[in-house]
């Protein structure tokens, strides 16, 4: 993944325990977000719908915090995406999505004014 940008708690303790695996998941994520036809926005973007649509609020909040961070993806794209979740997913994926990217830009925004 662009930039090494792993969040689970696990990848950081594969890294110093063990190396290779480490190398491993890294060579697996370059190879996923390469854009190759699509730029790694757009498969941002996808991976946020996809885990909106699954309803899972901890993966939806850690792409969603990524995109916003790494990306700079703004909260109406975001919210372009949840479109078509509440299309294909119905209103509790949307509902609940809605809700975690609220909340992400409301914690970030908090942590800009403490600075």
């Amino acid at each position: 993944m662009k930039g090494d940008v792993y969040y689970g708690k696990g990848i950081r303790e594969l890294k110093d325990e063990y190396p290779d695996l480490y190398e491993l998941v890294s060579d697996i994520n370059d190879t996923v977000w390469d854009g190759n036809v699509l730029d790694y926005k757009t498969q941002k973007l996808i991976a946020i719908g996809i885990t909106a649509s699954r309803a899972d609020p901890r993966a939806t909040k850690k792409q969603i915090r990524s995109a916003i961070e790494v990306l700079g993806i703004t909260k109406e794209e975001i919210v372009d995406v949840l479109r078509v979740v509440l299309l294909t997913s119905g209103m509790p994926a949307f509902s609940k999505s809605l809700q975690i990217l609220n909340s992400v830009v409301a914690s970030m925004e908090e942590d800009e004014n403490e600075e």
